[in-house]
């Protein structure tokens, strides 16, 4: 029989498993997903410019989100000063808000790069092309706006019903 602090709590493993099925649970871990996708895809390979402004949104909202994702998992969001408890519902709102609206310019960058290398799109091009990697890292942006921007509304709703958690 395993030590009683090894086993988690039936209660604590209800909260885990009841955030991770709901509809704010699935849209953190899109959210995760297409975010690393984003940035890893833009890392992996040659990179300059306004690129880096896209990296940074990347980047910075995965970890927002990360951390958003795990302190709520764990049901933990009381411990976070100033911006947990009572405002826990908002923060999320706000951190949501905060990524659709970046990400709308990361998404023009990335179009706009994607534009400029059309160019070597061509089955004959012989040298590296980026054109590839810059149209995957768009629809990737696009993605991560999607998913933030209906966690936005989602979460909005939620605000304007008078609820103060998140799930």
């Amino acid at each position: 029989m395993p030590p009683p602090e090894a086993t988690p709590q039936p209660q604590v493993r209800k909260n885990i498993v009841g955030f991770l099925k709901s509809f704010l649970g699935i849209i953190r871990i899109l959210q995760i997903i297409f975010g690393a996708g984003l940035w890893v895809t833009i890392a992996a390979n040659k990179y300059e410019g306004s690129i880096h402004f896209v990296l940074f949104v990347a980047v910075l909202f995965w970890l927002l989100t990360l951390a958003l994702f795990f302190v709520t998992l764990l049901n933990k969001q009381d411990l976070v000063p100033i911006l947990g408890g009572d405002h826990w519902l908002l923060s999320n709102l706000l951190h949501d808000v905060a990524a659709a609206v970046l990400y709308l310019p990361a998404i023009g960058v990335m179009i706009h790069k994607t534009n400029k290398y059309s160019f070597c799109n061509l089955t004959e091009y012989k040298y590296t092309c980026l054109y590839k990697v810059y149209f995957t890292a768009a629809v990737f942006a696009c993605l991560c706006a999607v998913v933030y921007l209906l966690s936005a509304i989602f979460n909005g709703c939620r605000k304007c019903r008078g609820e103060k958690t998140v799930f």
